[in-house]
């Protein structure tokens, strides 16, 4: 599969398979989100892979119940919690660059997960201190994000995207041309 393959292919998936994701596909998809480019290539992201039930059912709390993506974390085989140490990375412009640089890992991870035939899905809406507590995060690490990972169970149809010209613009702010 090509990059332009993965790029238009990948959905979020909220309904698994139990089969168990291998440990050299996990690995493989984690050394993949590592090569993410990052600020000053400080490269603050950091990765929690839960594969044991009962570690995987201590985020349940975490998560509101009209969260559809909590399902998916009770039906995945896996769960990929995505954290970043801000201390290792930078802030310019008031930018804090510790969360661009996990998303891009975390995009990276995602279409390589679906590169090897698994889904994911980018979840954002819980209880950050819950989730610290829970997993024995360290206080200064920022949980940034995590995705159910696992052999999808549906095949989502691709959802509404906004038009180019809605989005890019040529030399000058509104200008579209595309």
């Amino acid at each position: 599969m090509d990059v332009f393959q993965a790029i238009t292919g990948r959905r979020s998936i909220r309904k698994f398979k139990t089969t168990p994701v291998e440990p050299g596909k996990i690995k493989q998809v984690l050394n993949l989100a590592r090569l993410a480019p990052s600020w000053k290539n400080l490269q603050c992201w950091r990765f929690l892979v839960l594969t044991e039930p009962e570690r995987i059912g201590r985020l349940f709390e975490a998560f509101p119940d009209d969260n559809p993506g909590k399902k998916a974390i009770a039906s995945a085989p896996c769960i990929v919690v995505v954290c970043a140490d801000p201390n290792e990375s930078g802030v310019e412009n008031g930018i804090e660059y510790y969360i661009a640089d996990a998303a891009l890992a975390f995009d990276h991870l995602c279409l390589a997960a679906y590169g090897l035939g698994l889904g994911t899905c980018w979840m954002g809406w819980y209880d950050e201190e819950r989730i610290k507590e829970a997993l024995g995060i360290p206080a200064g690490i920022k949980v940034v994000g995590l995705t159910p990972l696992g052999y999808p169970d549906q095949s989502p149809n691709p959802r509404p995207r906004k038009e180019l010209a809605e989005v890019a613009f040529s030399e000058e702010w509104g200008n579209s041309r595309w």
